[in-house]
C-alpha cells in the first residue's frame, strides 16, 4: 500500500441460514474453513479465518445463521452471531436473491444501526432471472439497509468476489496483526477434524438426526507420518443412535470413510480413524453438556 503502514481488522460475516456465509468466507479466505452443505444450521460456531499478506491481516468470522432459538443451543448459536455485531471493524451482511428481506426484521434492525462499514452482499445472483430484477431486489435492500454497500455475488461461481475483497482491504484501519502471520485460525486442529465428520453426518442423514448430534475428538495423536483419532458421536436418543450406525454399521462406516479422505487431505497425513456413538440425552437443551461441548463458556 502506497503508505507503507500495516492494516488490520475483524470482518465478521452475519445473515439468515443459508444464504452462502460458509461458501463466501472460504472463497475469500482461499482455504476451506467452513463446512458447507444444502442444508441450513451448518454452522454452529463462530469460525475464524485469517488472510496475511506483508501490507495486512484480515481476521473474517462466518457466525451461525440468525433464527428464533427452540432450544439452548440454538440459544448459543445466535449469541455468537449477535456477537460479532459488537467486535467488528467490518461487517458483512449476506443474503442471497430468493431470501425475503423482512426474515428476522430485529437482527437486520441491529445491523442498519451499526457505526462500522457495513458490505451487504447479494449472493447466488447467478440464479437471478433478470437485470432487472436484480436491481429491483439490490433497490429493496437499500432501503432496509441505506447506509450499506452493495455488492451483488456468486460466490459459488466466484463472481464480484474480488471486488468484494479489495473494498474490504481499503476499509481496513491501521493496526499490527491480531494473530501471526502464519495463522489461518483461532481454532485448534481437533476442532477441523469434529467439523469434518460433522458434515459427513449433515450429508449422509435426514430430518432431525444431523442436528441432534454433536461429535467430540476423544484422542489426537500425531506422529510424523500419520494421525491415530477417536472420534464419539452424541445423539440424543436411542432410535437415532440406531440410524447413525444402520444396519451392520454400514452407515457409520460409509460416514468414517468420507471423513478420513477429508482429514487426511486436511493435514496431509495418513489418518486412522475410529468413530463411536454415544446416547447422551436432551444434550441440546443441558447447559452442562452444552458447556463441555464448547457452546457457552
Amino acid at each position: 500500500m502506497a503508505d507503507n503502514k500495516h492494516r488490520a481488522g475483524f470482518v465478521n460475516i452475519v445473515g439468515n441460514p443459508n444464504v452462502g456465509k460458509s461458501t463466501l468466507m472460504n472463497d475469500l479466505v482461499g482455504e476451506r474453513v467452513s463446512i458447507i452443505t444444502s442444508k441450513a444450521q451448518t454452522t454452529r460456531h463462530r469460525i475464524m479465518g485469517i488472510v496475511n499478506t506483508p501490507e495486512y491481516q484480515i481476521v473474517f468470522s462466518d457466525t451461525p445463521g440468525v433464527l428464533s432459538p427452540k432450544y439452548k443451543l440454538q440459544e448459543s448459536m445466535l449469541g455468537f452471531s449477535e456477537g460479532a455485531l459488537t467486535d467488528a471493524d467490518i461487517l458483512l451482511y449476506v443474503t442471497d436473491v430468493v431470501e425475503d428481506p423482512t426474515k428476522n426484521a430485529d437482527f437486520l434492525a441491529k445491523v442498519a444501526r451499526e457505526e462500522v462499514p457495513v458490505l451487504l452482499v447479494i449472493n447466488k445472483i447467478d440464479l437471478v432471472a433478470s437485470q432487472a430484477d436484480l436491481e429491483a431486489k439490490v433497490a429493496r435492500w437499500k432501503e432496509l439497509l441505506p447506509n450499506a454497500e452493495v455488492f451483488p455475488t456468486s460466490a459459488k461461481e466466484h463472481f464480484n468476489v474480488d471486488n468484494l475483497m479489495a473494498r474490504i482491504v481499503a476499509l481496513l484501519p491501521e493496526s499490527q496483526p491480531y494473530f501471526g502471520k502464519d495463522a489461518l485460525t483461532d481454532k485448534p486442529a481437533r476442532f477441523f477434524v469434529t467439523e469434518i465428520i460433522r458434515e459427513k453426518i449433515l450429508l449422509n442423514y435426514d430430518k432431525e438426526v444431523p442436528y441432534s448430534t454433536e461429535v467430540i475428538v476423544e484422542k489426537f495423536d500425531e506422529k510424523e507420518g500419520a494421525i491415530h483419532i477417536m472420534a464419539v458421536i452424541y445423539v440424543e436418543r436411542d432410535s437415532q443412535k440406531g440410524i447413525l450406525i444402520g444396519k451392520g454399521g454400514a452407515k457409520l462406516k460409509k460416514v468414517g470413510t468420507d471423513a478420513r479422505k477429508d482429514i487426511e487431505a486436511f493435514f496431509d497425513k495418513r489418518v486412522y480413524l475410529e468413530l463411536f456413538v454415544k446416547v447422551e440425552s436432551n444434550w441440546r437443551n443441558r447447559e452442562n453438556k452444552l458447556r463441555s461441548f464448547g457452546y457457552i463458556e
